[in-house]
């Protein structure tokens, strides 16, 4: 639960509940909404590959050198075994 509330996926998901507020009303689809939806979608992969980045390596597997927990493998596979 701490890696859902964490790893930004509560903030894009609410930031999609904008959007789709402002998509109700009567306004005609424009550039900027296109540009927002699609900064939410890359928003919304970035958390989930922070989640699935984070729990392989709680599970003491090998992440990519550009994930943000690259690095930090032991002290999370340390932090899941004691709890």
């Amino acid at each position: 639960m701490r890696m859902l509330l964490g790893s930004g996926l509560l903030s894009s998901l609410t930031t999609g509940l904008t959007l789709l507020r402002g998509a109700r009303g009567d306004v005609p689809f424009t550039w900027r909404q296109a540009l927002a939806w699609i900064s939410w979608g890359i928003t919304l992969a970035l958390a989930i590959g922070t989640i699935v980045d984070t729990r392989r390596a709680s599970q003491g597997k090998l992440v990519a050198t550009d994930s943000p927990v690259h690095g930090k493998e032991q002290k999370l596979l340390a932090r899941r075994l004691k709890d």
